[in-house]
């Protein structure tokens, strides 16, 4: 289903608020880990809204939403995901308005400035609105973020102001509680409250069930050959987008395995973002079938790929083991990131 885009009436009044939200430079006295949230009035979701610009280098604010939008926010605030992980961007799922130099704007923000109207210079001087969702391209906000965009800037204003006037407006009364603007609707009117709340943790979302298909793994440890080596089995964004037609750019899902001692990759290949979780298993069972041989151990580094391996390995008597980096993986990745840079530079 085609996603509604913002009328001029909208899309000026976000421009607005962006503006005085510049003009109030509310950088100057707060930080990036200065976190509170605003709750979405049309479907109750929570946006948690950092404020950057203080060191001078980025000016934006960004609305991280729902729990999987503030635990991508902690990892990379705690440096659990740093700034040169080659999966930061999956990391983010939040709406972002920041201020940029001409240059950086794209050809659709020029021509919406000047259907509207509207004069910017100078360096930093360029309102920007992106959405960011975890497996695709920053991209043009749909009609339902721009409209909770504008009330999350709106609602940062007042909670800037005040905390300008007191420190300890965000520092939680008990516990790990975030303070939260609440609106209340009076016939027309969205009254706004501040309350603290705790997040919820976000439910960890299962890709893969136990079920396998058993008699093709016994009949796969009957044929193959036990060998001594050692895989890096990983399931990750690829470095580069698939571009189509009116549709928001995303980054397909690769699967590797790798030879830990060799660092040579054993095989690859690549899923539309859309594909079934089925689709995978059974890709690499049929990888399982053409190698006919099985490593001693297979070494994995996220859950996602846990759930793939951890059934099929336990029926072939194959010792999986988690662990924090995969060396040949990530040589691999890094290959295909300069690749596909040079590519395209």
């Amino acid at each position: 289903m085609k996603e509604e885009t913002p009328s001029m009436k909208e899309w000026q009044r976000l421009y607005d608020v962006a503006v005085e939200f510049k003009k109030l430079g509310c950088w100057d006295w707060m930080y990036d880990d200065d976190l509170f949230g605003v709750q979405n009035p049309d479907n109750g979701e929570i946006g948690y809204c950092c404020i950057m610009g203080n060191l001078g280098e980025m000016f934006a604010i960004a609305v991280y939403l729902g729990e999987d939008g503030l635990g991508g926010y902690l990892k990379m605030q705690s440096g659990e995901v740093g700034e040169t992980d080659p999966d930061v961007l999956h990391y983010q799922k939040c709406l972002m308005a920041s201020f940029e130099d001409r240059d950086y704007l794209e050809k659709e923000d020029l021509q919406l400035i000047k259907r509207l109207g509207l004069k910017f210079r100078g360096r930093n001087g360029w309102p920007v609105f992106r959405s960011y969702r975890p497996g695709y391209v920053p991209w043009f906000l749909t009609k339902e973020e721009a409209l909770f965009l504008t009330t999350a800037i709106e609602q940062s204003m007042d909670v800037a102001l005040r905390f300008r006037e007191d420190e300890d407006l965000l520092t939680s009364p008990c516990g790990n509680k975030y303070l939260i603007r609440v609106p209340d609707k009076i016939e027309d009117v969205f009254l706004w409250e501040d309350k603290w709340i705790k997040p919820v943790p976000a439910e960890k979302v299962r890709m893969f069930d136990d079920h396998v298909d058993e008699v093709r793994i016994q009949r796969i440890k009957r044929k193959a050959v036990q060998t001594d080596a050692i895989w890096e089995i990983e399931m990750a964004f690829s470095p580069t987008p698939v571009w189509e037609k009116k549709e928001r750019p995303y980054f397909p899902r690769i699967l590797a395995v790798m030879d830990h001692r060799s660092m040579l990759a054993l095989d690859l290949y690549m899923f539309e973002i859309s594909s079934d979780a089925s689709k995978f298993r059974s890709y690499f069972l049929s990888f399982l079938e053409k190698n006919k041989a099985l490593p001693r151990k297979i070494l994995v580094r996220n859950d996602e790929t846990l759930q793939l391996i951890a059934p099929i390995a336990s029926l072939l008597k194959i010792h999986v083991r988690s662990v924090s980096e995969l060396l040949a993986f990530e040589e691999l990745h890094h290959l295909m990131l300069d690749f596909f840079r040079t590519k395209n530079g």
